[in-house]
C-alpha cells in the first residue's frame, strides 16, 4: 500500500472513531466530509440546540504533498498524537493551525 492510501484510511479511521463519541447528541448530527480526489477529511457538526442554530467543523485535516496538514482541531484531544499513534510518522504530520514560525519548535513537520 501506497503512503498516501494508507494515510488516508488511517485519517478516515481516525475521523470515524471520533465521530461516534461526538455524535451524542440527538439533536446534532455529526457529519463526516471525506473529500478523496483532492483530500480534505473533517468533522462538521450541524443541527439546532435550544432554539439555535449549531453548524461549525471541528476537525480538518489534509494531505497536502505527501504530508498530513492538521488544518484546525476543535477538539481537546492530541489529534496530532493520534495520527502518529496509528502509523504516521510525526516528520509527516504538520499543525497547520500554527504558525509557520512555531512549528519549528514542536516535534512535527514544519510544513
Amino acid at each position: 500500500m501506497d503512503k498516501l492510501t494508507q494515510y488516508e484510511k488511517i485519517i478516515q479511521q481516525l475521523l470515524q472513531e471520533y465521530a461516534v463519541i461526538a455524535s451524542q447528541d440527538p439533536e446534532i448530527e455529526t457529519q463526516l466530509i471525506f473529500d478523496t480526489e483532492h483530500h480534505h477529511y473533517q468533522l462538521v457538526n450541524v443541527g439546532w440546540k435550544n432554539q439555535r442554530r449549531v453548524y461549525g467543523c471541528f476537525l480538518h485535516i489534509d494531505i497536502k504533498d505527501g504530508k498530513v496538514w492538521l488544518q484546525h482541531n476543535g477538539t481537546e484531544n492530541e489529534v496530532g498524537e493520534d495520527l502518529a499513534n496509528l502509523g504516521i510518522p510525526k516528520q509527516d504530520i504538520v499543525v497547520g493551525f500554527h504558525s509557520p514560525f512555531k512549528r519549528q519548535f514542536t516535534d512535527y513537520a514544519v510544513g
